[in-house]
C-alpha cells in the first residue's frame, strides 16, 4: 500500500532527503531506484550538468531551477547510496564542501591577502596541490585530473597541469606550428587509408587545438557549442528556405543548400 509523502511543512532539503529515503526503502521503495548504484547513476549526474550548463546558455531561469533541482537530487542520490553503506551521508558531503571553501579562501575567511588575482589563483593551485599530497595516493602530477570529463576539457586541464612545472609551448605561434605538423601526419594517414593510425593522428589534432584554446584562454567546449548552436541555426534557415519553394533537403543538392547557408551567413552579418 502507498505510503503518504513527507510532509510539505518539512523545510525543502531536509524533505528531498526524506523522499530519496523513502524510494530507496528495501521493502516499500521503488524497484528502479533501489537497483542503481554509484556507477548506474554516474552518467545521469554528468547528463544533468549539461543540461544545467545549456539552460544558462539559453538564459532561461525557469528551466535553470528546474536543472540545478535534478541536479540537486543527483548529490541526494549519490549520498543516499553512501549512508547505506556506511560510508558518508548527505551532511558529510556538505560538511566536507564548507570545509574546503573556507580553507581555500583565506583572503575571505582569515587574515590572507593577494596582491592580484593572479597571486590568489598561484595560492589556490598551490593548496589544492597540497591537498592532493595529503591524500597520499597520487602518484602524477596528473593523476587527479577526472577520466570522465569530456575529452576537450580533459585535455585543457591536462596540459595546464603540465604547465605549471614549465612543460608548455612559449607562446601560440608553436602550437600552431605543431597543429600544422598534426595536420600533415592526418592527411599522411587519409592517403595510407589507416584507420586505427588516423584515429590517432586525429585524437593528436584535437589534443594540440585543446592546447591552442588554452593559451588563447577560450574553452573549447564553449566554442564547440557556439559552434554546434550556429551550424543548427544556419541548418534551419536553409529547411525553411526550401519549404517556402516546396522542397526538402533531401529533394535539393549541394549547390543550392551551400547557396543558402551563404544566405544564411549573410543574413546573420546584416
Amino acid at each position: 500500500m502507498p505510503s503518504p509523502a513527507p510532509p510539505n511543512d518539512l523545510p525543502p532539503l531536509a524533505r528531498l532527503l526524506e523522499i530519496m529515503a523513502r524510494l530507496r526503502n528495501p521493502e516499500t521503495g521503488c524497484p528502479w531506484d533501489l537497483e542503481q548504484t554509484f556507477a548506474t547513476i554516474a552518467p545521469y549526474t554528468v547528463e544533468e550538468a549539461y543540461e544545467v550548463a545549456d539552460a544558462i546558455e539559453r538564459g532561461d531561469l525557469a528551466d535553470l531551477k528546474e536543472e540545478l533541482g535534478d541536479l540537486l537530487l543527483q548529490v541526494v542520490f549519490h549520498s543516499r547510496i553512501a549512508e547505506e553503506q556506511g560510508a558518508f551521508g548527505f551532511e558529510d558531503v556538505a560538511r566536507a564542501i564548507n570545509d574546503k571553501m573556507i580553507r581555500r579562501h583565506p583572503h575571505v575567511f582569515g587574515d590572507a591577502s593577494f596582491a592580484s588575482g593572479e597571486e590568489q589563483t598561484a595560492a589556490w593551485e598551490a593548496m589544492k596541490a597540497q591537498e592532493r599530497a595529503g591524500k597520499g595516493r597520487d602518484q602524477s602530477l596528473l593523476d587527479d585530473v577526472p577520466r570522465g570529463l569530456p575529452a576537450l576539457t580533459r585535455a585543457v586541464k591536462l596540459t595546464k597541469r603540465a604547465a605549471r612545472v614549465g612543460f608548455d609551448w612559449p607562446n601560440t605561434a608553436f602550437v600552431l606550428e605543431k597543429l600544422r605538423e598534426e595536420i600533415a601526419e592526418m592527411e599522411a594517414e587519409i592517403e595510407a587509408r589507416d584507420h586505427d593510425a588516423l584515429r590517432g593522428e586525429l585524437g593528436d589534432v584535437l589534443f594540440v587545438i585543446a592546447n591552442l584554446a588554452r593559451k588563447l584562454d577560450i574553452e573549447p567546449e564553449d566554442a564547440l557549442r557556439s559552434s554546434n548552436a550556429k551550424f543548427v541555426r544556419r541548418f534551419r534557415f536553409i529547411e525553411q528556405a526550401l519549404a517556402e519553394r516546396g522542397r526538402t533537403p533531401d529533394q535539393s543538392d549541394l549547390e543550392e543548400m551551400d547557396a543558402l547557408w551563404d544566405a544564411a551567413k549573410a543574413a546573420e552579418r546584416s
